[in-house]
């Protein structure tokens, strides 16, 4: 791997994991149409770390907060929407280790992504009274919390899935946006720990300690960038614009099985 394929994956990953788009999906897309192999593990896992800590410097406030009382409720409301998700991938792996392989999947993700955020838009606008974080309720974080395993599923976006879902919980748009970044970082941090034994035993070959640098610190900073845009689209009530996004290409990856 180059420093310019590294520089590249990083771009990609560090938009596409918090943009509303599907992450996974787009990967799945990207080595189907353009025959891009699956990057080394070690990369793999170094670049999502490094989205991570673009998380973790977006709200350090409330990172802060959590470490100095972590027995708070915004601590609880996170555990509680990490255990469907948990216990989703946990139980049915293969199902979603299959999904990877299918450019269908994706497709149907992608449409079901902008629907997604299309309903809830047009909910979200509709409603009155917004809650808070002492209004959500232990339902509200489970609901959020199975669209984000439901999310696993290549082509249907995380961060679009649990922002859509806090919106449709009738959470203040602000505050399912903080709750479903806050909630990335344990899914995050949990899907890296899942590889490190095998991190461990590959080692990092020296000649690709270069881009091993090069792609974390670039996930970091577009996901930042990311991060910052989202939170404003969602602020102003302009997240639903990605649901066309989503549709088209949804549609042309659709277009690409059947007709490709």
């Amino acid at each position: 791997m180059t420093s310019l394929q590294a520089i590249f994956l990083g771009i990609v990953q560090g938009l596409t994991e918090f943009l509303p788009v599907s992450s996974s999906g787009h990967l799945v897309i990207f080595q189907h149409v353009f025959g891009i192999e699956e990057g080394p593990l070690t990369f793999d896992i170094l670049v999502h770390l490094g989205t991570l800590v673009a998380v973790i410097i977006a709200f350090w406030d409330d990172v802060v907060a959590i470490l100095r009382k972590p027995f708070s409720r915004m601590t609880y409301l996170i555990i509680i929407g990490c255990i469907p998700a948990a216990l989703m991938g946990f139980y049915l792996e293969p199902l979603f280790t299959k999904a990877f392989e299918s450019l269908l999947v994706v497709g149907i993700g992608l449409l079901i992504t902008g629907f997604i955020l299309k309903i809830s838009d047009t909910v979200s606008r509709r409603t009155i009274v917004f809650k808070e974080l002492e209004e959500t309720t232990t339902w509200n974080a489970l609901f959020i919390g199975l669209l984000q395993g439901i999310a696993i599923i290549p082509g249907i976006s995380r961060s679009g899935s649990t922002i859509a879902g806090g919106l449709l919980a009738g959470l203040d748009r602000e505050w399912a946006a903080r709750y479903s970044f806050l909630l990335s970082i344990p899914v995050i941090l949990g899907a890296g720990l899942v590889h490190i034994k095998r991190l461990v035993e590959t080692g990092i070959e020296s000649a690709m300690i270069l881009p091993y640098i090069i792609g974390p610190i670039t996930a970091c900073i577009f996901g930042y960038i990311a991060i910052r845009v989202v939170m404003t689209l969602v602020k102003d009530g302009r997240l639903v614009y990605f649901s066309y996004y989503c549709w088209t290409v949804g549609l042309l990856t659709l277009a690409y099985v059947f007709f490709g």
